[in-house]
């Protein structure tokens, strides 16, 4: 039996608008398992319960207790994390629970041929391409040979059986710089490497093949070498073909604004594109699909040179991608029932023509990814535990916006896999009309617990060059300084702070049977007591990341409160009279207080992190993160001085090189330790100048989040050193 949650979760987020084709009959298929995970298999559920088919979903021991898990006619257990891999333990689970096809979700196993051809030996349907087709557009070499006999344009490059260091280098010397590196094997991002000058190309192959290894197993380290488009825009075409050779293009996608060579935004339609290179690219993405007898869904992927106008074929993703949902949004069509529909058989529901018209009346939809990742830092991954999460529930309440997630508050984001908590999709009329509804979605985002990219998204949707269509693969660094321009941080929303933490004392105070929503004072309401908070800023869109802010708060009445706030080099700021309503629950603080002239509403969401106590203040659509401070002699008994002298993990680990030795002086900035998280290298560098004192780890060892990798020599005092 489903659990309320999950019920709710499949049926919340589904566009009514979705359907096919009227003349369209119901899909033979009965029964149905998903070898996927997350809001991949919530989503492919939410079809598969619709039309009628019995789906299975499956689960490792890490995600036992995720949504995913609670979800489908029955869910099975694959044992060890990686067992979303094991496809012989899949087909066999599906063979012993008489279950007559298989849907391998967007990963994983959707673009592994030979776990289609086990399929096909095995009577199972596969939701998905023919093996054939799988292994042809899987190799990027043997797909660039495929697409030349075609005449779809490639990139030049080297795509050959010549693997030795000098040899790729004197091809890479041959198609001169700069080139891009990436696995034959290659998919998000993993394995791939821009080099600009000759004497960083053995270091960036090196640590290209070793990231595709640890991403594709072997056989990933062969590489591909091709010229690099300084300017590229990312742009590809979803298509769509049966077994009887008819192939449609469901429009494009543009998915250009990109970090780590991954995609962050993804829209339909491509902005700033004409009709001509529009419609060319549709046509040679169906003449890609037909080279190689295509049937399913699958994504061609071309690379747009900005300066030329002229595309090229970059690669063929064999299965439905993340972004689908995109398209979806743009033609009113449930894609995951076409692949149904499609699985068991049936031709495809619409023309060419008729895809076309539909297209011409559904305006403009982008997707934002929300990522556990700490954007402010190199996008550094994050996981763990989603202390408080809050993702649009007012979505049931419009078509044009949809939410695909499969975690909440209570979920862990694993580090073991991919760091995706959810896709915003909005649709509207217009590309302007869809980017002012995207910003407004976000700002109902409340997500605690870990680092994402939220604020980021936010600060995406305001940019002036992004609102102008003015997009490329380099978009990010391009504009680096107007998207990660410091903000300030007002004193009411350091009042709000402190208002939200002393209500939530006297609330634990007062003991579990107080009644939510209560009223909150510091006793005697005709006292002139005073209490005392300090604030350490750790946002880091900040424009002083670790300034020290002091509160004064004296209550005055009931519900009635002066508030001073005291900052570094600033006259003393008094709010009088501040009259704020507290309402608390599982010790979330929300705020509805009356500054002289504002009435602000606030979130206050404490985190416990040992010693520390975190704030993240939800207040006018922004996130701001503050750490409580505890007074100066508890830092000094815990001896959390010399603990401030080290570096740690950002995130669980492996550590993979220590690039210093112990008694090493170094530089602020100079790379101390390359780690790998959910299969990404990350290099820690050093955040001040100083002396190595100790290394804590060896290469091969596994770190938790928050421990010690470096630790400093403390500087000596002023009296030692006088």
């Amino acid at each position: 039996m489903r659990s309320l949650r999950a019920n709710r979760l499949s049926l919340r987020p589904v566009p009514r608008f979705l359907s096919t084709a009227s003349t369209a009959k119901t899909a033979a298929l009965s029964s149905v398992l998903i070898a996927n995970r997350g809001e991949i298999a919530i989503r492919i559920n939410r079809t598969a319960e619709r039309m009628g088919i019995k789906a299975t979903t499956v689960y490792t021991d890490v995600d036992a207790n995720s949504w995913h898990a609670n979800s489908g006619f029955q869910s099975l257990g694959l044992g060890p994390a990686n067992g979303y891999l094991d496809g012989e333990k899949i087909i066999a689970l599906a063979k012993k629970h008489g279950i007559q096809a298989l849907h391998p979700g967007y990963g994983f196993l959707s673009e592994n041929y030979k776990f289609a051809e086990r399929c096909e030996e095995e009577g199972i349907v596969f939701v998905g391409p023919p093996a054939t087709a799988m292994a042809d557009m899987g190799n990027k070499a043997r797909s660039k040979e495929i697409m030349n006999a075609a005449n779809v344009p490639c990139v030049p490059g080297y795509h050959g059986a010549e693997q030795g260091e000098e040899q790729l280098l004197a091809y890479a010397k041959d198609i001169t710089f700069p080139v891009l590196l990436k696995s034959v094997r290659g998919g998000g991002g993993k394995g791939m490497r821009i080099v600009l000058k000759e004497d960083e190309f053995m270091t960036q192959l090196k640590s290209a093949r070793a990231e595709a290894k640890a991403s594709f197993g072997e056989g990933g380290e062969v590489m591909l070498v091709e010229k690099y488009i300084v300017r590229p825009r990312h742009v590809e075409v979803q298509v769509f073909a049966d077994k009887y050779g008819n192939t449609v293009a469901l429009g494009e996608r543009d998915c250009s604004v990109q970090r780590r060579h991954q995609k962050v935004l993804e829209e339909s339609p491509a902005p700033d594109l004409d009709d001509v290179t529009r419609k060319d690219l549709w046509d040679k993405a169906r003449k890609a699909a037909e080279a190689v007898g295509y049937v399913g869904a699958g994504t061609v992927e071309f690379i747009l040179d900005k300066d030329s106008g002229k595309f090229y074929f970059m690669e063929m993703n064999t299965r439905l991608q993340v972004e689908h949902p995109v398209t979806e949004m743009v033609t009113g069509l449930d894609l995951v029932e076409w692949q149904f529909r499609i699985a068991a058989g049936e031709k495809l529901p619409l023309s060419q023509a008729e895809v076309e018209e539909q297209m011409n009346q559904r305006g403009a939809a982008i997707e934002a990814r929300i990522y556990a990742e700490n954007p402010e830092k190199g996008f550094m991954p994050d996981s763990g535990k989603l202390i408080h999460a809050v993702l649009l529930d007012s979505a049931k309440a419009d078509q044009d916006i949809r939410l695909d997630w499969g975690f909440g508050s209570g979920s862990v984001v694993s580090e073991a896999y991919d760091g995706m908590i959810a896709k915003l999709i909005v649709r509207g009329d217009d590309r302007e009309t869809a980017i002012a509804k995207l910003a407004t979605a976000l700002r109902a985002f409340e997500i605690v617990g870990l680092s994402t990219n939220v604020e980021f998204l936010k600060r995406l949707c305001a940019s002036e060059a992004f609102i102008a269509g003015d997009v490329e693969t380099g978009f990010i660094d391009k504009w680096r300084e107007e998207l990660f321009k410091p903000r300030h941080i007002s004193n009411e929303t350091f009042a709000q702070a402190a208002l939200g933490v002393l209500s939530n004392q006297l609330q634990q105070a007062a003991g579990s049977s107080s009644p939510h929503g209560q009223s909150l004072g510091f006793g005697n309401t005709n006292s002139t007591s005073e209490r005392k908070l300090a604030f350490k800023v750790l946002d880091g869109y900040s424009e002083k990341e670790g300034e020290v802010v002091e509160a004064f708060v004296s209550q005055t009445g009931h519900n009635l409160y002066n508030v001073t706030i005291s900052r570094k080099g600033e006259e003393p700021e008094l709010f009088s009279n501040v009259i704020s309503e507290p309402t608390i629950e599982d010790a979330v603080t929300k705020l509805n207080s009356r500054f002289p002239g504002e009435r602000i509403n606030s979130t206050v969401v404490p985190q416990e992190n040992g010693t520390e106590t975190k704030l993240a203040i939800f207040q006018h659509g922004v996130k701001t993160d503050l750490a409580l401070l505890p007074p100066s002699w508890y830092e000094k008994a815990l001896g959390l001085k010399e603990v401030t002298a080290s570096v740690a993990a950002p995130m669980p680990c492996k550590i993979l090189k220590n690039e210093v030795e112990e008694g090493q002086t170094v530089k602020k900035g100079t790379p101390l330790v390359v780690i790998e998280s959910m299969k990404m290298e990350t290099v820690i560098r050093s955040p001040q100048d100083g002396v190595i004192k100790k290394l804590a780890h060896k290469e091969g060892d596994i770190c938790k989040a928050g421990t010690i990798l470096v630790l400093f020599e403390e500087e000596p005092s002023t009296e030692e050193s006088s």
